[in-house]
């Protein structure tokens, strides 16, 4: 879907105007339902803002993507606050739960421990270490306004670590499309290659 869409290319204000907006939308909902390939999209909308004339392309895609990522990862806290405090917990905390394995949430646990909400930065970073590290702020009541100091530098450097595969992905090609292919396909072995490695070693000698 996200190569067919690059490679029919339509005018650059009809990109702007629809691109930007999705690109929000797409990255908020991939927050609060952590299912999108979010930095697939940011990945993707680089390549596209590479290959513009219109000036600052990149850069609102930077805004556009940490900005959705931030209130996605509030909003998301929020409602894991909410279900911590109630009896009967709530299907977002209980979501949460699903996805954060036992044996990695207490390594989240362990890290926050030693280094604060620092370890944001490097959950957003690392494939599958979003939810177990913002599990372990929960468990710890750590405070929103604090979660919140951690979170802002996690997503703007989320967001340009993956603006920079775009990045790489479109200046190698001169269509879009092509970019658009390597730059999601970087984003996808990246987040794969985890789970490769935790079954690798788990495997019987």
């Amino acid at each position: 879907m996200i190569l067919a869409a690059a490679a029919q290319v339509p005018p650059e204000s009809t990109q702007q105007a629809v691109g930007y907006p999705s690109l929000f939308l797409l990255v908020v909902v991939g927050a609060l339902v952590p299912v999108v390939p979010t930095g697939a999209l940011v990945s993707s909308a680089a390549v596209v803002a590479l290959h513009q004339t219109a000036p600052f392309s990149l850069l609102v895609v930077f805004g556009v993507a940490a900005s959705a990522a931030f209130l996605g990862d509030i909003a998301l806290y929020w409602l894991g606050r909410r279900g911590m405090r109630s009896k009967n917990g709530s299907r977002w905390l209980a979501a949460l739960r699903d996805r954060a394995p036992e044996e990695r949430l207490a390594q989240a646990q362990a890290k926050l421990r030693d280094h604060g909400v620092m370890v944001l930065v490097l959950s957003r970073l690392v494939p599958a270490g979003r939810i177990p590290v913002m599990l372990a702020c929960l468990m710890a009541r750590m405070p929103l306004r604090q979660f919140v100091r951690g979170d802002a530098p996690a997503c703007l450097a989320w967001a340009v670590t993956y603006q920079l595969i775009g990045i790489l992905g479109g200046s190698l090609f001169d269509r879009p499309w092509e970019g658009v292919a390597l730059a999601v396909g970087l984003t996808v072995l990246i987040s794969a290659a985890p789970t490769v490695w935790r079954r690798v070693r788990r495997a019987p000698a």
